[in-house]
């Protein structure tokens, strides 16, 4: 069973800095990825009508995220 955990962010009055370093795009172009300088990948999803929404972040990089490739089936 696959379970998920919304993204929550917390912060003062400024956000983290969160510089986009890579961008991916699924195959079924309903989510982008996002690699960051800060080591973070996060996942948006992105809707018909082009809104996109936060969906997961993922912490554990110690490096920079530079480049995103898919697994192949």
């Amino acid at each position: 069973m696959k379970t998920s955990v919304a993204a929550v962010a917390l912060w003062g009055k400024t956000a983290p800095s969160h510089s986009i370093t890579a961008v991916m795009v699924t195959d079924d172009q309903q989510t982008i990825v996002t690699g960051s300088q800060e080591g973070q990948i996060c996942l948006w999803d992105l809707s018909s009508d082009l809104k996109i929404s936060s969906k997961e972040i993922l912490f554990g990089h110690t490096a920079s995220v530079t480049c995103l490739a898919k697994a192949r089936e």
